[in-house]
C-alpha cells in the first residue's frame, strides 16, 4: 500500500525538515481536494492532481484508484468514479503511513 522506498527517497532528496513540510502540505492539500470531489466540476484534473500527489508520497494503492478515476472522467464517465474507494484508500494509507513512518525513518 505504501512505497517506503519512494518515501525514503523523497526524504533523502529534500532533507528531514523539507520532508516534514512536504508531508504536512501533502496531507492538507490532498484532504482538501478529496473532500470537494463530489461537487468538483473538474474531476479529471482533480484526479490527476491527487494521483501525482499520492505517488510522490508513496501512496500507490490510492494513486492507482485516482488514475482509474482520471481515466473514467476523461471518458465522460465521471459518475462511475468510486469516490468512496478513493476516500477509504487514502484513509488507510494515511493511517499506515503515520503509524509506520517513525520506525521507517529510524531504520
Amino acid at each position: 500500500m505504501i512505497s517506503w522506498g519512494q518515501v525514503l527517497e523523497l526524504r533523502n532528496d529534500v532533507g528531514q525538515d523539507g520532508f516534514d513540510e512536504v508531508v504536512a502540505i501533502f496531507l492538507e492539500e490532498f484532504e482538501e481536494t478529496l473532500n470537494q470531489l463530489s461537487v468538483s466540476p473538474h474531476l479529471q484534473e482533480d484526479m490527476h492532481s491527487l494521483k501525482g500527489s499520492a505517488l510522490t508520497l508513496g501512496f500507490n494503492a490510492c494513486a492507482a484508484l485516482c488514475a482509474e478515476g482520471e481515466r473514467r472522467a476523461a471518458q465522460g464517465q465521471a459518475d462511475t468514479v468510486d469516490l468512496d474507494a478513493i476516500h477509504l484508500s487514502y484513509a488507510e494509507s494515511k493511517a499506515i503511513f503515520l503509524a509506520e513512518l517513525p520506525a521507517r525513518l529510524a531504520a
